[in-house]
């Protein structure tokens, strides 16, 4: 059964004391199901709310960190490298109007930015949630076969060539790291099917071509 509903955001909300301020759920429907949101939609929120409820014992503030996935990709376009910013922004200014405390915003701000996957996180909360939202490079093959495939269909527009060598960059990124899970808990049961399913794809991509590109993990 699919999270992604009205009545499961508007609880998140109330758990941190908020009324909404407008109908943002249709708002955020409506971006999750733009076409070429083969990945990156909302059943990869429904997934990361699903992930969320059963790790839900790790988290400070649970209700940020939900609140923060249901934002992370709201903003979602192949050809720019600032979509975690935008999020984090419509995020913020949403939980302005809505009058969430300025600590709030900036806790639930500063967790979306964590999603870019492009710095070391100290504070527990970025943790749980990038681990969250990485949850699918350690699901079983077929799992992450269909999000590999549905990546390429997201940077349909990008030459192929130039597809494989950035695509490699960014797998081997996370393969280069001593872990890619940033909890004990995602390490224990994630990371060496992870690390299996990063080396697969990164085989299945080194006879192609190279150049650059931009795909997103």
């Amino acid at each position: 059964m699919s999270r992604f509903t009205r009545a499961r955001f508007e609880s998140a909300l109330v758990q941190l004391g908020i009324q909404p301020a407008h109908d943002v759920f249709a708002q955020l429907q409506a971006a999750y199901s733009q076409p070429g949101r083969h990945y990156h939609g909302a059943r990869h929120i429904g997934v990361c709310l699903t992930q969320l409820d059963s790790h839900r014992a790790l988290a400070q503030r649970p209700a940020e960190i939900e609140i923060a996935l249901w934002f992370h990709d709201a903003i979602y376009d192949t050809r720019r490298n600032d979509n975690e910013r935008l999020s984090a922004d419509w995020a913020a200014e949403y939980l302005a109007s809505a009058g969430a405390s300025v600590d709030t915003i900036a806790r639930i701000h500063a967790l979306i930015m964590a999603t870019r996957h492009d710095a070391p996180l100290d504070e527990r909360d970025q943790q749980l949630l990038v681990d969250v939202d990485l949850g699918v490079l350690g699901q079983p093959a077929r799992v992450f076969d269909r999000y590999d495939a549905d990546i390429r269909r997201e940077y349909h527009w990008v030459p192929w060539p130039q597809y494989v060598e950035a695509r490699r960059a960014v797998l081997n990124a996370f393969l280069n790291r001593p872990r890619i899970y940033a909890t004990a808990t995602f390490v224990e049961r994630y990371e060496a099917q992870a690390r299996r399913n990063i080396a697969r794809a990164i085989d299945a991509l080194d006879s192609a071509g190279s150049d650059r590109g931009n795909p997103h993990v």
